[in-house]
């Protein structure tokens, strides 16, 4: 059964965490130079396997004692705040143009870009600790794909709107603050039992 409470829980902590990533940038950059239903899938694609992974990971993870899994997650949730709020501003990379615009050619650059770029990256890591501190591998999968999936949208279609109206700064620190709740929370857990 799916948890609606988790699944929007998850989709609200990726989204902020995705949005001021650099391979949101790339998505917009890809959008803005090829057909953007092509770039989706592939972007698409590649967060889809990368939250599979993740999941799987962080199921691995419930098999541990819960208290000790509230401090591994607890601790990493604050590491990955740190690492927002720390984070310097990037500039967007440049992206060379396939001469071939076919969709396997533009849906494989960008299934490559986020393959390459996210593994290990914070979201990613984030989601596994979600899915370790909820046991609920669907409804955190589902929360995790969605918000990744909306920032590629937006990236794709409509970042530079975005980004005009909404400072990278704000959106960061919203995030930031949303981890330190959940880092702290985890915490009192572990040491509550």
């Amino acid at each position: 059964m799916i948890s609606i409470t988790v699944t929007a829980l998850v989709f609200g902590v990726i989204f902020l965490a995705e949005l001021p990533d650099k391979t949101a940038l790339a998505g917009l950059v890809l959008g803005t130079r090829y057909r953007a239903s092509y770039v989706f899938a592939g972007v698409a694609a590649a967060f889809l396997l990368h939250v599979v992974l993740a999941v799987a990971a962080g199921s691995v993870l419930t098999l541990l004692p819960q208290r000790l899994v509230h401090a591994l997650t607890g601790v990493l949730f604050l590491g990955g705040a740190a690492m927002l709020l720390l984070k310097k501003d990037e500039g967007e990379e440049e992206i060379r143009k396939p001469a071939d615009q076919s969709f396997w050619k533009v849906a494989g650059t960008g299934f490559m870009l986020i393959l390459v770029a996210e593994f290990g990256d914070l979201t990613q890591i984030m989601t596994a600790n979600l899915a370790a501190r909820y046991d609920d591998p669907v409804s955190v999968g589902l929360g995790a794909v969605l918000g990744l999936w909306a920032v590629a949208g937006l990236g794709i279609v409509g970042g530079k709107a975005l980004m005009k109206r909404v400072p990278l700064r704000l959106i960061t620190q919203i995030a930031a603050l949303l981890m330190l709740g959940l880092g702290a929370w985890s915490l009192y857990e572990a040491v509550a039992g």
